[in-house]
């Protein structure tokens, strides 16, 4: 390449939010049984991997494999992102949708919508250890680092449930917004952020307490307070941002978590759901429920770089680098 145009394009590199990732994020869509794999450095899909039925929340295992849960197919599928193949189903119990895992990998956490519970099943064995009574339609599923606690949502209550893990018990129930779906901790563990999607809200948690201290509103300028429902959440490793996916008002939120204000708002796809962080923290990719598409934004520039056409339904990301 000649010099002044190598230097011409490592400017228009820089200004598209760096340099190129090595790696591929894996996007689940709820009507293809399938996961599409888009490539990092050129933003471009390079296939797919078939897997259960009704694929939803995804995320890497403590060894680096792909952890997918399947709704209709009430199991889990352990994908090998070394050969794209499945490895195992794990069994879920029924409806599963957003889970977590112990720290050391053994217990998977999993929200069962139609009983209204949270089990407890072995990783190893896929044999259910405890199942939690919660409220109704529960979701987001969240475990402290130190793996003593669990947090659940239930959308229906209005309410995020805090389960002491070695008892298997509801030690408190705390009050959020109208319909709390997922869950972030800020690194330092002594807040827990919720997102609202029927209120237009973020609900800030104490750890230490299990207070609410704080509410986040949102406000998208032309969006009714109905259109903004906030799902997906995602913190920085430093804690400074947090980055909220706004639902049906088609926009993240970028957000100053120590002033708990929003600074930015960038336009993506429709229906804006989940939200992941590349590991540089240089590009935020926006999975888009009802426009089927995956929007690639440059953090630094606020500023959305692509959508790419992915699944029927997308619904949630993991990036393996």
């Amino acid at each position: 390449m000649h010099f002044p145009t190598r230097l011409a394009a490592l400017a228009l590199l820089a200004a598209c939010g760096g340099a190129f990732a090595n790696g591929t994020a894996y996007v689940s869509s709820e009507k293809d049984d399938a996961l599409t794999l888009i490539d990092l450095g050129t933003l471009a899909v390079k296939g797919t991997v078939p897997t259960c039925k009704r694929g939803r929340h995804l995320q890497l295992t403590p060894d680096r494999k792909l952890l997918v849960a399947c709704t209709d197919s009430n199991a889990a599928d352990l994908i090998d992102p070394a050969t794209n193949k499945s490895l195992r189903r794990i069994p879920l119990s029924d409806e599963p949708e957003a889970f977590d895992l112990s720290p050391d990998g053994k217990t998977i956490y999993v929200s069962n919508e139609d009983d209204g519970e949270a089990s407890f099943i072995d990783f190893a064995t896929g044999k259910v250890l405890q199942s939690v009574k919660v409220g109704g339609e529960p979701e987001g599923v969240k475990v402290s680092a130190d793996g003593k606690t669990l947090y659940v949502t239930s959308e229906v209550a209005n309410l995020v449930h805090v389960i002491d893990v070695a008892s298997a018990k509801v030690v408190k129930n705390i009050k959020a917004g109208k319909r709390p779906r997922r869950m972030a901790f800020t690194p330092d563990g002594k807040e827990l952020w919720v997102t609202n999607e029927l209120d237009a809200t973020v609900s800030i948690v104490s750890t230490v307490d299990h207070s609410v201290v704080g509410t986040l509103k949102f406000e998208v300028k032309g969006a009714r307070t109905e259109d903004i429902t906030p799902v997906g959440i995602q913190l920085t490793r430093d804690g400074k941002r947090a980055f909220v996916a706004l639902g049906r008002a088609n926009h993240v939120a970028f957000v100053d978590v120590a002033s708990r204000k929003v600074t930015q708002l960038v336009l993506v796809g429709k229906r804006a759901w989940n939200v992941t962080l590349d590991k540089a923290e240089q590009r935020l990719y926006v999975v888009n429920g009802l426009s089927d598409d995956v929007t690639v934004v440059d953090v630094a520039g606020a500023k959305a770089l692509k959508s790419i056409p992915v699944g029927r339904v997308p619904y949630g990301l993991v990036i393996v680098e």
